[in-house]
């Protein structure tokens, strides 16, 4: 009985309530929140990962590897619109996986969420420090290393104190106030696209087609071997694809939106709008960028960690390469305040529900935010930039971000195809789950209209199967096995059981959205593709980056099964239900 108590408890789900109250000041429109999502994402990558993705993974391919990247982030995108539209509260897809999943997975992905949001602002903090002192000829860092060396395999050489104050400035500025906030991210997102259109404008004027057509023959032996095949695609197709798992990264941040549905004054129509807006200036911005870069200067010579202002030097714009620069400083500017937003809102709202500590939630009168939350998790994010270096903070970036991807996509599937009450009564006299009945309904013979208990379940188990087969059949893709010949039967197994899940998640009925503000195009293929996408791209991942996300799952469950799970709103709500129905069967018995 026990087990079976705790399984219900993991699987409490909160209501869908329409709610517009909220403690949180509505202030943020449809610009501050587009601003807010292209400031997150168009930061450092813009700069740096067109020329490391171009020179080393796709050469001028990179375009196509931009696109790619894209195309996958479109799909998260369209399923986190649909999700704002449906619950306008903060804290994004722990909120989303909280009504449809239930609260374990929910209490998942929130820790994951906090996980990449604190390594986030963590990572742009030390990109931005390392950016600056590049500038001053790696003062800091020199003179660090002598002064306070760190002699740890797994921390950073030094303790980096200029992107600890970086990371304690925006924690001030963001515990001031979201309105305040905004407008100066406004105004550095303005100057970031400015700087972009400007060295497009400029690349243009010095752009070489010829670049895109270069001979294997016509570069030097010396840079022969880095080169790849020469041409449009030097490492072919293979190289376009894993450079797209690069440049996904570069995409990473629009979610940040989406925690804004209690600030947002008009939650359900405009963060759906942000969040597509935002992703169409970004792919355009690093589109535009990728395609001027490799037109000025052959692939083989880009600079992987500064290209523009190396490039801009060698085609003889070195005034250009001074407004890149200031672009970078703006860009990292919005990139941490991006990063750092939606981390106490998480807090906050998981703090709400009670699965973490209570105080958290405690918002202060005069700012109107969650000082506590935004406090502690800006020191955490200070601690981790000062100790960590910037390679062991963006390798662990990836798995939390795709993770909540995948919990995001799934959410949409089952809230899709879940039996409401109010469509019992149409569905009429129900039908016994017999195996002949489940197997028929497993292709709608059926022929219901609208979703049953039923259906539902056929639904659950199939998106459940699709975890399954598509981590198994991106396994066979990632490793290779014992034979070729074996290789390709179990990936054609594993594709054939993946289209088998399509074909009946296509047949089941589905939930009417026409409600719904924004909704998901083209349902059950674009969730079903982006959960494949996103756990490919996870299967990429090395071992070191498992185990660091093992150890910090770990800590959250054992957070959650001391505290959470006894102090869970759900839990004291349905704790007080059953009091009073006992209470008042007493009194009636009286």
């Amino acid at each position: 009985m026990g087990c079976a108590r705790i399984f219900a408890a993991l699987r409490r789900c909160k209501k869908l309530e329409d709610d517009s109250t909220t403690q949180l000041s509505r202030c943020l429109g449809l610009i501050d929140l587009t601003a807010l999502g292209v400031g997150s994402t168009l930061g450092l990558g813009v700069y740096v990962l067109a020329g490391a993705v171009a020179k080393t993974v796709a050469g001028p391919a990179v375009t196509l590897s931009f696109l790619v990247a894209a195309i996958a982030s479109a799909f998260a995108g369209l399923c986190y619109a649909e999700f704002a539209a449906r619950v306008p509260k903060a804290g994004s897809a722990y909120v989303y996986s909280y009504v449809s999943v239930g609260e374990f997975v929910a209490f998942t992905i929130g820790w994951n969420l906090i996980l990449e949001y604190v390594i986030g602002t963590a990572s742009v903090a030390k990109g931005m420090a390392n950016y600056v002192d590049s500038l001053c000829n790696n003062t800091l860092a020199n003179t660090m290393t002598s002064i306070a060396p760190i002699n740890i395999s797994f921390l950073a050489d030094y303790p980096d104190f200029f992107a600890f104050a970086l990371v304690l400035l925006i924690t001030i500025l963001l515990a001031v106030g979201v309105s305040e906030s905004t407008k100066i991210n406004n105004v550095f997102t303005a100057l970031n696209m400015i700087t972009v259109v400007v060295v497009v404008i400029a690349g243009a004027m010095k752009s070489d087609p010829a670049n895109w057509r270069i001979n294997i023959e016509d570069i030097p032996e010396d840079q022969r071997a880095s080169a790849g095949a020469g041409g449009f695609m030097p490492w072919g197709v293979a190289g376009v694809m894993a450079g797209a798992a690069k440049c996904f990264f570069g995409f990473v941040g629009f979610d940040c939106v989406a925690t804004t549905g209690e600030e947002a004054k008009n939650p359900k129509r405009d963060i759906p709008l942000s969040i597509v807006l935002s992703l169409v200036i970004i792919f355009a911005s690093y589109f535009s960028i990728a395609t001027v870069l490799t037109m000025m200067w052959p692939y083989y010579l880009q600079d992987a960690d500064a290209p523009f202002p190396y490039v801009f030097i060698q085609v003889g714009m070195p005034v250009v390469r001074w407004l890149v620069t200031g672009g970078a400083v703006c860009a990292l500017c919005t990139s941490l305040l991006g990063a750092m937003f939606p981390l106490p809102r998480v807090l906050y709202a998981m703090a709400s529900d009670g699965v973490l500590f209570r105080p958290l939630a405690v918002i202060n009168a005069k700012t109107k935010t969650p000082m506590l939350a935004t406090i502690l998790s800006g020191l955490l994010s200070a601690i981790m930039a000062a100790i960590f270096n910037l390679n062991q903070l963006i390798d662990m970036m990836s798995i939390g971000t795709l993770l909540a991807y995948t919990i995001v996509a799934t959410s949409v599937l089952i809230l899709r195809y879940e039996e409401h009450e109010d469509l019992q009564l149409k569905n009429g006299k129900p039908v016994p789950d017999t195996a002949y009945t489940v197997v028929r309904q497993i292709f709608n013979l059926l022929g219901l209209k609208h979703p049953t208990e039923l259906s539902a379940n056929i639904a659950k188990w199939s998106i459940g199967i699709l975890g399954v087969a598509a981590l198994g059949t991106c396994a066979v893709m990632r490793w290779e096995v014992s034979s070729a010949e074996l290789q390709v039967a179990l990936f054609a197994a594993g594709a054939g059981v993946l289209l088998a899940i399509l074909l009946i998640l296509y047949r089941q009925p589905r939930n009417d959205v026409k409600h719904l503000t924004f909704t998901v195009p083209l349902v059950p293929l674009v969730p079903y593709l982006s959960v494949c996408m996103n756990l490919y791209l996870m299967m990429q991942l090395d071992y070191q980056t498992w185990v660091r996300f093992i150890i910090w799952l770990a800590v959250g469950y054992l957070i959650y099964f001391i505290y959470g799970i006894r102090n869970s709103s759900l839990r004291l709500e349905s704790k007080k239900l059953k009091n009073g129905l006992e209470e008042k069967h007493v009194v009636t018995k009286f």
